[in-house]
């Protein structure tokens, strides 16, 4: 189970995130701007970071930047999102220092997917045995 910061202004959406996660076993901690997301980084040190790019505040590749100029974040996997998909925008992403970019809109079980390849395995949750996949 992973501790997973939910960074998103749009209520929908992160309720989306949050119910899917939760349902997959992980731990989740919602943000909705730019600034109470690094707060939060900075305070839980999570496992991973789900970052929408279009943020209030301080945009999600600003946070990006800023989780890896931190040497207690720098670890951390971060996952950004957007509406924006433009192969420009995949290399911002990834000159920001993400490490995974999913466009809008999304699959939440892909994005599940995405996000599980992103954690150590012993951090992804095991499906019972017996039920469906």
């Amino acid at each position: 189970m992973a501790m997973i910061l939910i960074v998103d202004d749009d209520p929908d959406i992160r309720a989306v995130l949050i119910h899917k996660l939760q349902q997959a076993g992980h731990d989740t901690w919602p943000a909705v701007d730019g600034p109470s997301a690094l707060a939060a980084a900075e305070k839980l040190i999570p496992d991973l970071a789900l970052l929408d790019w279009m943020l209030p505040g301080m945009s999600g590749l600003e946070v990006c930047r800023a989780l890896r100029a931190d040497h207690r974040l720098k670890h951390v996997p971060v996952l950004l999102f957007s509406a924006r998909d433009q192969e420009s925008d995949l290399e911002w992403a990834y000159a920001a220092g993400a490490d995974e970019f999913v466009s809008k809109p999304f699959s939440p079980r892909r994005m599940l997917e995405r996000i599980n390849a992103l954690l150590p395995p012993e951090a992804v949750p095991t499906l019972p045995t017996g039920g469906r996949p």
